[in-house]
């Protein structure tokens, strides 16, 4: 059978694959693109959140377009103490994610609904009989092994509610941990999209990647009732388990995800270790990646291998305060990490969410009363206390 021909092949349509192939759309028009995405519409179903600082004018610019909220200020609530910050919150649905994408695109530049079994870094094989030839093959299809990779776990279920009167809320509620910890380390994250509609998300960081979305639904229920909130119908729902990466071998992780295939997004670890939060480095990477000279297998395969070593390395900072969290902090107290560094000064809070901190930062978070004993710390980061365990997808139930 004859292969379709492309010069950029892209598997995965979420997030990272998507923000490339807009990347790409516009900085080289000349390119024939084809995503591959088994769902039936791009962008799965989410909403992705962004702090105005995590992104410089070319990646506002991408994003152009994907907003469907922003606030100017946000709000944190925290057992001792309620902060609100005047930093810029923005929202983007897969809705108008996916609807962005096919009309930049085109129908013609998606293969929905079917999978790819096999690649290189110019062939795909898929789950239909059909294969792609292609200039170059980038992987997007998330994260294929966590091995090589300790740590805990972020899971979340959230829900997008329409109220039968307003909520109230004039700003996003970015973490309420006034709520009860349930053995985690849990808080309960608001987005007001309209005045009786809100999204809410309830969310834990735990040691293990077991999400029980009955018992999550059911919590969530409860925090509108507490907020004295009725809800009249539950108009969408989401949920996931993400990586929170305290160490690991890079090495041994990135043979473990392909072999000399371009990658992006969660599959090339390119994601914040301590929130495992992805999108200023799928923008970053989606435009330095458009800006290649050599469109090759070969060349992006590269490219792609020497950005996510050079993020892997940049991150150890962050991996240490994720060990910190769940090496060092039992498993209700681990709120008090998060709660002394809501305390500190709003752009090293900045800084800190777009991954751009500071020799002065790190230390400044560090300096101080400790949230969790010194010693422990001390362990914990010489390597001689107790130790992240290995990430496991074993026995995750939905």
């Amino acid at each position: 059978m004859t292969a379709r021909q492309c010069d950029i092949a892209i598997l995965g349509g979420g997030l990272a694959g998507g923000l490339v192939a807009l990347a790409l759309r516009r900085a080289r028009p000349d390119l024939s693109l084809v995503i591959v995405e088994q769902g039936t519409v791009l962008g799965g179903n989410h909403v992705w959140s962004f702090f105005g600082t995590d992104v410089g004018k070319a990646g506002r610019e991408l994003l152009d377009g994907l907003i469907v909220a922003a606030w100017p200020d946000y709000t944190v609530n925290f057992p001792t103490f309620q902060r609100r910050l005047k930093t810029s919150y923005y929202s983007i649905t897969s809705e108008r994610f996916d609807a962005m994408l096919r009309a930049e695109l085109g129908d013609d530049a998606f293969i929905m609904g079917v999978r790819a079994l096999a690649c290189s870094a110019s062939n795909v094989t898929l789950s239909n009989g059909k294969r792609i030839m292609a200039g170059a093959v980038i992987d997007a299809r998330g994260i294929r092994s966590l091995e090589h990779l300790t740590g805990g776990w972020q899971k979340f279920v959230g829900q997008k509610l329409k109220l039968t009167a307003p909520h109230g809320l004039d700003a996003p509620i970015v973490k309420d941990v006034t709520v009860a910890q349930h053995d985690d380390y849990r808080f309960v994250y608001c987005l007001p999209f309209a005045p009786d509609e809100i999204f809410v998300e309830d969310t834990y960081y735990a040691d293990d990647a077991k999400l029980d979305i009955v018992t999550l639904r059911e919590r969530i229920a409860e925090y509108a009732t507490s907020r004295g909130w009725e809800i009249s119908e539950i108009l969408s729902e989401e949920h996931g388990v993400l990586p929170v990466v305290a160490g690991g071998d890079f090495d041994a992780f990135w043979r473990s995800t392909g072999g000399k295939v371009a990658r992006a997004g969660a599959r090339a670890g390119l994601f914040q270790a301590v929130t495992s939060y992805s999108l200023p480095d799928a923008v970053r990477y989606a435009l330095a990646l458009a800006k290649q000279t050599d469109m090759s297998g070969a060349g992006l395969a590269a490219f792609s291998e020497s950005w996510a070593r050079r993020h892997w390395r940049r991150g150890k900072y962050l991996r240490a305060l994720s060990a910190m969290l769940f090496a060092g902090a039992k498993p209700a107290q681990r709120h008090r990490v998060l709660e002394r560094f809501y305390t500190l000064d709003q752009r090293l809070i900045e800084r800190f969410y777009a991954g751009r901190m500071t020799a002065l930062d790190k230390a400044r978070v560090l300096i101080g009363k400790p949230p969790i004993p010194i010693g422990t710390a001390l362990g914990v980061l010489t390597g001689l206390g107790n130790k992240p365990q290995p990430l496991s997808f074993a026995g995750n139930r939905a």
